[in-house]
Order: C-alpha cells, then sequence, then structure tokens
C-alpha cells in the first residue's frame, strides 16, 4: 500500500475542517470586507484599471508580504501557543504592528483584531494565557490561530485558509471599484491562488532576522486613501 506523504500533524478532520471555514467566511463578523489595504487609491490613481493589473497587485502583495511577514509570523504564534511561550506572543505581535506602515493599515490591524477577540469570547474559545496582551497587540493574525488551536486546526491549512480569505476580500474590492464584473473577480482568484503553494512553502524558510514586506506602493497608496475625498471603503 502506497503512504502518504502528508505529515500527520497538518491532517484536518472534518469538523475541523468546516470550523476553519467558518473562521475565514466572509460572513464573519470582524468587518474584513470594509478594507481595501489602499487598494481603493490606486484605482482612483488608475495604477489598477483591470484584471491583469489587480492580479499584479495582489501577486506582489503574496510574494512581498504574505510570504515573508504574516505567515511566517503565523507559524511563530502557532509553535508559542503550543509551548505556552507568551514572551514570543508578545514580542511577535508588536513586530506586526510596527511593520504596519500607515495609520490606516494600523487601525486596521486593531480594529479588526479587537472584533476577533470579541468573537472568540463570545464563542468560548480560550485565549490561553494572552489575556494580558495590550489591547493594540490582539492582531487577527493571533485571534487566529486561537481559534485554530481550539478547534484543532493545524497550521497548513490555517494558512491556506488565511490566505484564501484574504484574497477572497481584496478581489472583491476591486471588483467593487475598478469595476469589474464577477467572472472576472473568479478569474481573477483562479490566477492568485496559483501563487499561494509557493507562497507559503517559502514562508516556512524564512528565519527571523528576514521576516517583513517590502510595499511602497501599498503604503503610499494606504496612506493616500486616508485623505482621499469620496471613499467606498474604511479608513
Amino acid at each position: 500500500m502506497q503512504k502518504s506523504n502528508l505529515d500527520a500533524s497538518q491532517v484536518i478532520t472534518p469538523i475541523a475542517q468546516y470550523r476553519l471555514y467558518q473562521l475565514m467566511s466572509p460572513s464573519l463578523p470582524i468587518g474584513g470586507f470594509t478594507y481595501s489595504q489602499g487598494m481603493e487609491w490606486a484605482v482612483e490613481a488608475k495604477w489598477i484599471e483591470d484584471v491583469k493589473a489587480l492580479v499584479s497587485w495582489l501577486v506582489t502583495i503574496v510574494e512581498q508580504s504574505m510570504a515573508t511577514l504574516e505567515l511566517p509570523i503565523l507559524r511563530r504564534y502557532y509553535q508559542a501557543i503550543k509551548v505556552h511561550d507568551f514572551k514570543s506572543i508578545t514580542t511577535w505581535s508588536e513586530y506586526l504592528y510596527a511593520c504596519r506602515e500607515t495609520k490606516e493599515l494600523r487601525a486596521e490591524e486593531q480594529q479588526r483584531g479587537r472584533a476577533l477577540f470579541t468573537l472568540l469570547a463570545q464563542l468560548n474559545v480560550p485565549t490561553h494565557g494572552v489575556e494580558h496582551i495590550n489591547a493594540l497587540n490582539q492582531n487577527q493574525l493571533l485571534g487566529f490561530v486561537l481559534a485554530a488551536h481550539h478547534w484543532n486546526i493545524p497550521c497548513i491549512p490555517l494558512s491556506q485558509g488565511y490566505l484564501w480569505s484574504w484574497a477572497e476580500n481584496m478581489v472583491m474590492a476591486g471588483v467593487k471599484l475598478v469595476p469589474l464584473g464577477q467572472t472576472a473577480g473568479q478569474q481573477a482568484l483562479i490566477q492568485l491562488v496559483e501563487h499561494f503553494p509557493s507562497a507559503i512553502e517559502r514562508s516556512a524558510q524564512i528565519s527571523d532576522l528576514n521576516i517583513g514586506s517590502y510595499m511602497p506602493a501599498l503604503s503610499l497608496a494606504s496612506s493616500r486613501h486616508e485623505t482621499q475625498y469620496t471613499r467606498l471603503f474604511r479608513s
């Protein structure tokens, strides 16, 4: 009989898989759909005018931020919670906040984090000793990992779900802003998802010293969006 190459620690049970779907659903009441992460200004500036430009914008974020910042920190949170290393949790929370380069991005990190922590408490998800973490550092990434531990969701499926949730929100923002048709949005998702496996694999190789992001265009767009005259998305 052929042996599976899948690490047993990454095998997800049927119930845990449904919990992952719930955690990453756009209907999760943490306000993910209300942010464009600078995309609204990028469309206004005509940096993004079609599906090709939208996919290019998002692929750059996957390669220069998701694979090098969010996913590596997700992995470190996952291990730290497993061994109750609360000092590391605090350190990485402060670092993640510091990496958000605009007032808008920091506000999003705080607001979505607080909303998720409030929801987890209502769903009886224990916070495993992180209650002492300052509200500024209750980011959504940490909340997702806490829920994943409680619901027995392995790290790799969680990473996959996190990428999908982010991509769905961003593509739907692009569909509204450019605007694009719903079919074009689905085409964008198909193209974008092709970059996810390599991003997850790369994230496992990022050392502590190399964790970070390099997104000057996104930072500029986000800062300009803070004072954009008309806005559909939150700032």
